[in-house]
């Protein structure tokens, strides 16, 4: 899972990671579902996934409901007009996607947030998880989506690299040092690569429990970006 939906599920479900979501999910996206602990100090709920069919994938394969999404649930509620000025988007384009997401279960009402005609958003889900069946399904339209859906993560990915390039030099020794960029070369079948793949998710999701307390200082979400690809051998 990630906050967009990719890794894939294929036999069975794959750890929780934004998301995945991607654009969050977008997730594929994500990415990545939020993980912090209570006031106790007691480990936050299990994230809540919500699994794309060919119905819901139409609903969100939009680049702006791709990012709309994300954005709430890296940041919280907001309104409509939040939301266009953190996108840079016109609140009308905002808002019409805002309520195309909620008629597909992407997005809900934040009452406790609203302040007399204010509408505020938030995201249904903590992630979204995509399966590969979609990238094969009868329907052109449902293969056109799922293309335009992983396609916007990839994106998304790129963007969200080149804007830590762009303003690592703004933040604290630390997480320069804390930050990667690496890539790594293996040779694998498909079935270690799947090994390889759910082991890393494990790793990850292992770390939702290590989540720091409310309060701490020196915390950041950190966003993990994985890619498993083969390539051609000359």
């Amino acid at each position: 899972m990630s906050e967009h939906g990719d890794p894939r599920e294929r036999d069975e479900r794959h750890g929780p990671g934004d998301e995945r979501p991607v654009p969050g999910e977008n997730d594929a996206e994500n990415d990545a579902a939020k993980n912090e602990s209570d006031e106790n100090g007691e480990a936050a709920p299990e994230p809540t996934v919500r699994t794309l069919d060919p119905h819901s994938l139409r609903g969100l394969a939009h680049p702006l409901r791709m990012r709309l999404l994300a954005a709430l649930r890296h940041d919280g509620p907001a309104t409509a007009s939040g939301l266009a000025s953190l996108l840079g988007e016109s609140s009308g384009a905002t808002s019409y996607h805002l309520r195309q997401l909620a008629a597909h279960g992407f997005v809900e009402d934040a009452p406790e947030r609203g302040k007399g005609r204010e509408r505020w958003w938030r995201a249904a889900t903590d992630g979204t998880r995509f399966s590969d069946t979609l990238l094969t399904d009868p329907d052109p339209a449902v293969r056109g989506a799922a293309d335009l859906f992983i396609h916007e993560i990839a994106t998304t990915h790129t963007q969200e690299v080149a804007t830590w390039l762009g303003t690592q030099n703004e933040w604290p020794d630390e997480w320069r040092l804390g930050s990667d960029l690496s890539d790594f070369t293996l040779r694998l079948t498909p079935a270690q690569a799947r090994e390889l793949n759910e082991r890393v998710h494990a790793l990850i999701d292992s770390y939702r429990e290590k989540a720091p307390a409310p309060g701490t200082e020196g915390v950041a979400q950190v966003r993990l970006h994985h890619h498993v690809l083969p390539r051609v051998l000359e």
